[in-house]
């Protein structure tokens, strides 16, 4: 009897390649692959975005930059006496010389007003950008009460009360567009730049005039400035009243002192703020001598702001960019999975790359439109095309409809979080965890040992 060898079965060796396992770890390593060109975008996002701002300076430099006012001040010179004691070498005698040289005091304002009006300009344009620059008219009034020199140990008769000034500290002397002068009870003095140790403000003084220390002073004045991003104070009055109207609908309330709630106004064309600070409020005199120190720190004021702009919602939108991505390849691995129709990694790669120009359709739009335009016409490009796409690869018309229903779900629900500022987190997290509970129940059948 012929003896029959039975050769053992041999295994598949590109059994383990097709499976579901082999087929998820190359989609996996090729998400971590798009990584790189969705880098790449993020990478030109930035640039575009130190771009505007470069630009930005370019024009706020020859426009004006921000604006920021300490004044006006009184300012009185004085007399310092020093005596030395001398001796005579020859003698051995000793004899008392006096010398003198002038210091100035420096008293701020009982009662200062500012009432400030900011309107925007909009045809100041470079290239693609438009920077946010404005005109802005400061009113000032208040007084000077008489002032206290015994608080500055200081004698009558050293003090120059003929040689007294009012000096004006602020920023863009050269963006300044109107003539500057002070009405000092029924008096107008003319205001001239002068030269000042302090480079952080340019200094604005008066010619020299008689002061009575016994009476009130009164003051009147009025600034335009062509200015950008911000118009701040610092108060030196003993009470210190603002006031700030704008055609702007974004603002934001900067510095160390809180505007009035009940009086502040936020509309989609405008806003309206009041600001009321006494000498209790911040820690300094209202007299000093010698130097005004740096006050910079309590300064309080308004900037005017892009909520989010377009640079913003195109870095947001691009870090979304691994969900997008994940996600739409679950999809098709999920189909595949159900329909056993193979797709092939070519295929997959030509998926993430249409994704990832999504986003460079995103950002170069938006640059001529709105973010929302460039978002609808980016958005329904990758749509379509993934739509006709998954036609010819899937060989029917059920799933690509289902792909694409997904991925205007998930575009739009990107949309809706990035428009969202308090409570995008919330949405974000209740939208993820709907779309894992999604994934969970499509997928319990599928056997995955195959």
């Amino acid at each position: 009897m012929e003896n029959q060898t039975q050769h053992p079965n041999i295994p598949n060796k590109t059994s383990f390649f097709q499976s579901n396992t082999a087929k998820m770890i190359m989609v996996g390593f090729l998400i971590l692959v798009l990584l790189i060109p969705l880098a790449l975008v993020q990478d030109l996002i930035t640039e575009r975005s130190n771009r505007k701002q470069e630009v930005t300076d370019i024009v706020t430099q020859k426009w004006g930059k921000d604006i920021e006012l300490m004044g006006p001040i009184l300012k009185i010179p004085y007399k310092v006496i020093t005596e030395t004691e001398v001796i005579d070498e020859k003698t051995k005698q000793k004899t008392i010389q006096k010398y003198s040289y002038t210091e100035n005091a420096y008293f701020f304002p009982d009662q200062l007003n500012h009432n400030t009006a900011i309107n925007k300009i909009d045809n100041i344009q470079l290239g693609l950008y438009k920077p946010i620059v404005f005109k802005a008219t400061i009113t000032s009034d208040g007084t000077f009460g008489t002032v206290d020199i015994s608080k500055l140990d200081l004698h009558p008769e050293n003090i120059l009360w003929d040689k007294a000034s009012i000096i004006i500290k602020t920023t863009n002397l050269k963006s300044i567009k109107s003539d500057l002068r002070i009405k000092l009870n029924n008096k107008f003095l003319n205001l001239e730049a002068k030269s000042d140790d302090e480079s952080r403000f340019d200094t604005l003084e008066t010619n020299t005039f008689t002061y009575n220390p016994v009476e009130d002073l009164n003051f009147n004045f009025s600034i335009s400035y062509n200015g950008s991003n911000s118009v701040q104070f610092i108060p030196i009055g003993k009470t210190t009243a603002t006031t700030v109207d704008a055609d702007w609908n974004s603002p934001s309330f900067i510095g160390n002192f809180a505007t009035n709630d009940t009086t502040k106004k936020i509309t989609t064309k405008n806003f309206h703020a009041d600001w009321k600070i006494i000498h209790v409020n911040r820690p300094f005199p209202q007299q000093f001598k010698a130097k005004i120190p740096a006050l910079k720190n309590y300064q309080y004021g308004v900037k005017l702001i892009e909520t989010v702009d377009e640079y913003q919602q195109n870095e947001r939108a691009s870090k979304y960019g691994f969900l997008v991505i994940g996600l739409t390849f679950l999809i098709f691995f999920l189909i595949q999975t159900i329909s056993k129709i193979h797709i092939h990694i070519f295929q997959y790669t030509m998926i993430g790359l249409a994704l990832i120009m999504f986003y460079t359709l995103l950002i170069s739009i938006t640059e001529h439109s709105s973010f929302s335009i460039a978002y609808a016409i980016a958005a329904s490009a990758v749509i379509i095309m993934l739509l006709l796409y998954s036609i010819s690869i899937l060989k029917n018309k059920k799933f690509p409809l289902f792909i694409t229903a997904s991925l205007t779900l998930l575009y739009s629900f990107i949309y809706i979080i990035i428009q969202l500022e308090d409570y995008a987190l919330l949405v974000g997290s209740i939208g993820l965890f709907l779309i894992l509970g999604s994934i969970m129940y499509f997928s319990r059948k599928i056997d995955w040992n195959n």
